[in-house]
């Protein structure tokens, strides 16, 4: 029987979000329900009557950090964390494995637990199911959550499979730690961004005596429409006679989504981060006050609301705070955010109660996604803000639409200057090779040349694909996989580990294991990744012949040895017996020229990032006519506007040559073939 007394009051037309309520040790729980972050026993900026104002009725707090710092000998001296902290309403517990996934590097896991070193003082500890709990209990919080291995949600299969399958053994072992203590003690779904793994995991814990069930492993690195659609699935399989928790989010516009969906319970950070950053959520959208347009803005910073920092003060006195680096101006804000997002939780359960939540979502979803209308930022060219994490001639750029480039010092190149580099990744070479289908087609080994690993983005998104169709019965068929990596300079791939919350594509062990090793194998048997260090031009005639090649040298400004006639011509010379693909992000007509001229017949490839095309280069004349996308060759369109072209000539080739070059192109197979059509 559940500790808790959970009362299912409304389940809404239409959607399928609630409204319940629930007794706790320490007073009763109206969902849905925003709970904040007290990672330490303090909500960061907020002092426990304002978080009261503000209609905060339930904490959050850290078993790991408390753990560490003050320990549970406090807790024990002060008979729990709510005479400790001053807080008299409930408390739930995270039980400390998000930070043990967040320690990737300073733990290591085993079945007894997670044994990591301390921040504090550098001793070592092991954080199991049963300490975990036993440390849960002297801190004496409401609702315990059991330990859990999250990993990234994009992690593959068998990753997710074997995380999944120890958090659900130590569940059990949590639940037994528990005994009879009156504290409720929730269960964590995981499995990641696979629906076999979270519909096992869900139904597995819903058959065990928790008194709530928890949806873990998300906002750990998909999409938003990904997380939707998992905390849906999830939601699904779980017990409609208990509280629903989805940990860690998130903002108001996916906490609405969450709630449409099901889930009765939330916490993040964002409302007291965003706060400390000057950014408020308001019924005019989502506002940046350190901007200049509020210098002189005598309003309050939301009018339709009515907390401390909107009552009080003018958005102008709350700009002049932020100038100045004020604390007072973080309290001010996060007493408003969080003003916000009570209210919105209030105003979610008054509609579902009265039936009206489908109107309520169609209404304020919009309304949610706004920025400042009234003061919309001037329209410019996007720019990048440069930060310190630097790696010799490498440092890292955060693009204002949200995600992380390389970008090399001394020439000022970019990688991937303007779609994240995984989404440029996957279209360019991944989509448009048609990888996914390649590797149910065959047997023989699929040969992949990276030439120019960079970051691994190209890599991992040929990994990202061979994962997704990597067959669930060993019994169904896919095709080897070797990919070869050429690189020379390996200090982008290291600054971008060393970062690897900027680069979602890196969160998995391939890379570092490459970076370590040199090469690296799937558990399947069927995927090799192996790196070659040093010039590709010394080093590709000893490795295999390719199905396809990723030709993405950094640029023909720092690379252009790799762009030349001469470089063409002796890889056409080696990979001629094969029907090989080459695809690459140039569309340069001294680039299609060149491969033209070393034998391949090119085509145009898909537009992206800031080309309207790219380049595909076929090795034999058939290419393109086998290939499952039909790409277009270039035809006398291409050649009429090369003939007029200022750089009609590779870059290598000598003048006197000229004329013989021109005869060479217009002479070429994939032309005549178009003047000897019917």
């Amino acid at each position: 029987m559940s500790r808790l007394n959970f009362k299912l009051e409304k389940e809404t037309t239409g959607s399928k979000a609630r409204a319940a309520r629930f007794q706790t040790l320490h007073g009763e729980v109206l969902t849905p329900i925003f709970m904040p972050v007290g990672t330490q026993a303090t909500v960061k900026s907020m002092n426990v009557e304002s978080l009261k104002t503000t209609g905060s009725n339930v904490l959050l707090a850290n078993t790991y950090h408390l753990m560490l710092r003050p320990g549970p000998e406090v807790f024990r001296k002060f008979g729990g964390i709510h005479r400790f902290m001053n807080w008299d309403r409930p408390v739930l517990t995270d039980s400390g494995g998000f930070q043990i996934f967040s320690l990737a590097k300073e733990r290591q896991m085993k079945e007894e637990g997670a044994r990591f070193k301390s921040y504090v003082d550098g001793t070592m500890h092991l954080l199991s199911p049963e300490s975990s709990i036993a440390m849960q209990k002297d801190i004496g919080s409401d609702i315990m959550m059991v330990l859990d291995q999250c990993i990234a949600s994009t992690a593959p299969h068998d990753q997710a499979e074997a995380a999944m399958e120890l958090t659900h053994r130590w569940a059990e072992r949590s639940l037994n730690a528990r005994g009879d203590s009156p504290q409720a003690l929730f269960g964590i779904v995981q499995g990641a961004c696979h629906t076999d793994l979270r519909i096992k995991s869900a139904k597995f814990l819903s058959k065990l005596p928790f008194d709530g069930i928890a949806i873990g492993g998300l906002a750990v690195g998909e999409t938003h429409a990904e997380r939707y659609a998992f905390t849906d699935l999830a939601s699904d399989h779980l017990p409609t006679n208990l509280p629903r928790y989805l940990m860690g989010v998130g903002t108001p516009i996916d906490i609405l989504e969450a709630v449409h969906r099901g889930v009765d319970m939330f916490d993040c950070i964002i409302p007291s981060q965003l706060a400390q950053r000057g950014v408020v959520f308001s019924s005019e959208g989502k506002l940046q006050l350190r901007r200049g347009v509020y210098k002189f803005d005598e309003a309050r910073v939301d009018p339709k609301c009515h907390c401390h920092a909107c009552q009080n003060y003018s958005r102008a006195y709350l700009h002049h705070l932020f100038k100045s680096d004020e604390n007072l101006g973080w309290q001010l804000l996060s007493i408003h955010n969080f003003t916000f997002y009570h209210q919105l939780m209030a105003e979610m359960r008054a509609s579902i109660l009265a039936d009206d939540f489908a109107r309520f979502y169609e209404k304020r979803k919009p309304e949610l996604l706004r920025v400042d209308e009234a003061n919309p930022a001037r329209p410019s060219i996007p720019t990048r803000k440069r930060v310190t994490t630097t790696l010799g001639d490498y440092d890292i750029l955060r693009a204002p639409q949200g995600f992380s480039s390389i970008r090399q010092i001394s020439s000022g190149e970019v990688m991937h200057s303007v779609n994240p580099p995984e989404e440029e990744a996957n279209r360019l070479y991944i989509e448009q090779s048609a990888l996914a289908l390649r590797l149910h087609s065959g047997t023989d080994e699929l040969v992949i040349w990276d030439v120019g690993l960079g970051a691994a983005s190209n890599a991992m998104a040929a990994l990202a694909c061979f994962e997704k169709e990597l067959p669930s019965h060993p019994n169904q068929a896919i095709r080897p996989v070797r990919l070869i990596s050429f690189e020379r300079d390996l200090d982008p791939l290291r600054l971008a580990t060393k970062d690897a919350g900027a680069f979602p594509h890196l969160r998995h062990a391939a890379p570092y294991a490459l970076l370590q090793d040199g090469s690296w194998s799937h558990d399947s048997g069927f995927f090799y990744w192996e790196l070659h260090e040093g010039d590709f031009l010394e080093k590709y005639a000893a490795t295999a012949v390719p199905d396809l090649i990723f030709y993405d040298p950094f640029s023909a400004k720092t690379d252009s040895l790799l762009w030349t006639m001469e470089a063409f011509q002796r890889l056409s010379a080696h990979i001629s017996a094969k029907s090989t693909e080459l695809y690459t992000y140039s569309s340069a007509t001294s680039v299609r020229v060149a491969l033209l001229a070393a034998g391949f017949n090119v085509g145009e490839g898909i537009g992206t990032g800031p080309k309207s095309s790219t380049t595909i280069a076929f090795s034999q004349a058939g290419g393109a006519a086998n290939h499952p996308n039909k790409p277009r060759l270039l035809g006398a369109d291409w050649l009429g506007r090369w003939s007029r072209s200022d750089s009609k000539y590779p870059a290598d080739l000598p003048e006197i040559e000229r004329p013989a070059f021109v005869i060479r192109i217009t002479t070429h197979p994939q032309f005549v073939e178009l003047d000897n059509r019917p």
